[in-house]
């Protein structure tokens, strides 16, 4: 059978040879940027749902074109979130969704909505997904990030913002294809081909897969994974240190783009996959290193949008989705918890189906109303941990699997959820002045599980002197509970009985009764065009979070389990509320440095400060996952239109952890600074135009250093980062 890529590749090829021969120049993508002055003119849909220009909406937003992605050497949605202002990155850090990262003080993806050309493609039920190479970028055009929460248009889980990726409508022949290599037996390739089949019907299609060893940090970080003895909590020798394994955390992924357009409407397919090991971020004393114990996630998502006119200054827009995420039944974790045996698999499903109407109104050049109404549903299966692969032919309920331990007398059971959800929202867009504009939003969900969530958005837009834009922005959002964290559901027996019933501890149990967590954010951007060649945006903002979902020791135990007693259990609530207060500040610089070399320097420097108010014992705690101060900056320098080097330099203050410091009621054990460089060569319009090259070089100079953890202490508490890696590439276009 083959593969969806190989599948689309053949697609590919046969649609690049039914298109007729062109010129060069006619095939060949623009390798000139745009000027500073053309990018910020570069028209964004995020902010407001419509095209309008950066300083028409009061929101901060970000576009990076598919020029800086190439030349920044962007290739996916990972590289890029870690390059952004106010964007803490950890890779490779956890075992579930492998990176870690927090936006503008929001933890986790589940928090920050991912779009392409607007319609969801994250994780269906609202929980947490990898994000990383998966994400492949190469159908994109340019990608929007919108600062601040967005609830008022997008519904739940815009509660740190939206990153929306835009593809292109092919309408004349061509494409390109890249292949890389590099260390640690790294090998990458991804296509893209699109154009025009008949009058008003256009096809565009393309994939990526990856796959790579990384290195061997039991190698270079010996210290940090010694080979010892893996014990049980009781205390039992399971595996001697002479016979543990060597370090392996390979990690491999693929994705598939099509996207036709017929006429006013436009159908997509988008799917992604990926894979790493179970034991990442794990110590050696608590996990085995081995590639057959892993974590696959599957996401995919089908959509049709159709657009109409109504009138010429009315304009409608129907959205159908359909989305699905998996975890592949054979993903298992092999583990202290298990008792390094092989029955810890795991299993997860969700399934979310989609309708939304909506309807732009121009009343005239001053005023723009935009309203629209939606239903969605959604489906979610969650297992607890299972002694052998999840049977996708029988119901949760009906696995017919019993917990380890137990003499085959307590049968574990699966749960599903399903719930629905109807919204309607307005929004109002006034330009009372050439120098001044405000807009007011409004969006109620009502769900079937938590009733009505009603969320405001008011902004405002001010000139105050030529080449100088004040917005100041307020918004609230809501996060609604993922199925995992109401369903999820662990523990083992150690085959002790009490009266008859087998006992367990440190179980955690589900909890359906979860509320959304509250997002409040007051920003104000400060949008400073000082010449045709410098931009400076200021971005301030403080943010408060209530109902925060943290994982709490339940007073009285919930026995879930018949025939067991339970002891020490744990479950998701609602106990905790979040305060941070931040500024991003965001140099852009182009210049002429002489002859034909010009240089392109961006960066940027956050600085964020924030608690967490655990209800628990009553502390105000240090913020987890985040650095107080960071600095990124880099220079693409320019030979004409053939040649680019681009040096890329991170430095990540004192970053808090996920653990307590016992000795200091408030404050979480820290990681060290670290400063890491990257350099990005590339060669283009070799052979006849249509070749480039590129040589990347990351850690260039060969740093080892550490990403923040320890959310437990079964985990690392800093987890080491990759040494020094090259790529090189070869991208021909055709």
């Amino acid at each position: 059978m083959k593969s969806p890529c190989t599948a689309l590749a053949a697609i590919a090829l046969a649609f690049a040879a039914s298109q007729p021969a062109a010129a060069a120049s006619d095939n060949v993508a623009p390798l000139l940027p745009l000027s500073l002055e053309e990018l910020i003119a570069t028209p964004v849909i995020t902010a407001s749902r419509r095209q309008e220009g950066r300083e028409q909406t009061p929101a901060h937003i970000m576009v990076i074109t598919r020029e800086q992605m190439r030349d920044r050497r962007y290739k996916n949605l990972a590289d890029l979130l870690e390059d952004l202002p106010g964007v803490d990155f950890q890779r490779a850090t956890r075992s579930a969704q492998y990176n870690n990262f927090a936006f503008q003080g929001h933890i986790s993806n589940n928090k920050l909505l991912i779009m392409l050309d607007g319609v969801r493609i994250d994780h269906p039920a609202g929980g947490k997904l990898p994000i990383a190479e998966n994400f492949g970028l190469y159908m994109a055009r340019q990608v929007e990030v919108l600062y601040g929460p967005a609830a008022a248009l997008y519904g739940a889980d815009a509660a740190a913002g939206v990153i929306n990726i835009i593809t292109d409508k092919r309408d004349s022949p061509g494409g390109k294809i890249a292949l890389g290599t590099g260390s640690f037996a790294s090998h990458e390739g991804n296509f893209m081909v699109g154009g025009k089949l008949a009058d008003r019907v256009s096809l565009s299609v393309g994939a990526h897969q990856q796959r790579s060893d990384r290195a061997d940090l039991g190698s270079y970080y010996a210290s940090d994974y010694p080979k010892v003895n893996a014990n049980t909590f009781a205390g039992a020798t399971v595996i001697p240190a002479g016979q543990r394994e060597n370090y392996a955390g390979g990690i491999s992924s693929n994705s598939q783009f099509m996207r036709l357009d017929l006429a006013d409407l436009t159908i997509s397919f988008y799917r992604n996959q990926f894979r790493s090991l179970t034991s990442t971020g794990d110590p050696t004393r608590y996990a085995v290193y081995d590639a057959n114990n892993f974590w696959d996630t599957t996401l995919e998502t089908w959509s049709g949008k159709y657009r109409f006119d109504i009138s010429p200054s009315l304009s409608g827009e129907t959205v159908v989705d359909y989305s699905t995420y998996e975890i592949d039944p054979g993903s298992r974790y092999v583990n202290v918890f298990t008792d390094f045996q092989n029955h810890g698999y795991d299993y997860s499903h969700a399934r979310r189906r989609g309708i939304e109407q909506s309807l732009n109104w121009r009343v005239n050049d001053r005023h723009t109303v935009l309203a629209g109404i939606g239903y969605r549903d959604y489906f979610a299966i969650e297992t607890p941990d299972l002694p052998q692969p999840y049977n996708r032919s029988a119901s949760p309920q009906g696995q017919g699997m019993y917990y380890p331990n137990t003499n085959n007398t307590l049968p574990i059971v699966g749960s599903e959820i399903s719930y629905y959800n109807w919204s309607g929202y307005l929004q109002w867009q006034a330009q009372w002045a050439a120098s001044f504009s405000t807009m007011i939003g409004l969006r109620e969900d009502w769900y079937s599980t938590y009733g009505s969530k009603l969320n405001p958005r008011v902004g405002a837009v001010w000139q105050a002197l030529p080449g100088n834009y004040l917005k100041l922005l307020y918004g609230e959002a809501f996060r609604t509970p993922s199925a995992e964290e109401m369903l999820s559901a662990f523990g083992s027996f150690s085959g002790n009985q009490s009266g008859g019933l087998y006992t367990g501890s440190n179980f955690r149990v589900q909890n359906r009764q979860l509320e959304p967590e509250k997002t409040k954010t007051l920003s104000l951007t400060w949008d400073w065009r000082a010449s045709r060649d410098f931009n400076l945006v200021t971005n301030l903002y403080t943010t408060r979070v209530d109902d925060v979902i943290t994982t709490q020791n339940e007073a009285v135990s919930t026995q879930y389990i018949p025939g067991a007693l339970l002891s020490k259990t744990t479950s998701k609530q609602n106990a905790g509320q979040e305060r941070y207060q931040g500024i991003d500040i965001i140099p852009h610089w182009q210049m002429h440095l002489g002859g034909a070399w010009m240089a392109d320097l961006w960066g940027s420097y956050s600085y964020i400060k924030g608690v967490v108010h655990d209800t628990a014992d009553g502390i105000e705690w240090d913020q987890t996952n985040v650095a107080t101060h960071k600095l990124k900056l880099g220079t693409t320098f320019r030979y004409q239109d053939w040649l680019t080097i681009t040096p890329r330099l991170q430095w990540i203050g004192e970053t808090n952890t996920g653990r307590k410091n016992s000795l200091v009621p408030g404050e979480r054990l820290k990681t060290d600074a670290y400063a890491v460089a990257s350099l990005h060569l590339g060669m283009h319009k070799l052979l006849d135009e249509r070749l480039s090259f590129y040589v990347d070089v990351y850690n260039l100079f060969d740093k080892r250093y550490y990403n923040a953890h320890g959310s437990s202490s079964t985990v690392m508490l800093e987890v080491p980062q990759q040494p020094r890696t090259l790529m090189g590439t070869v991208e021909y276009r055709f």
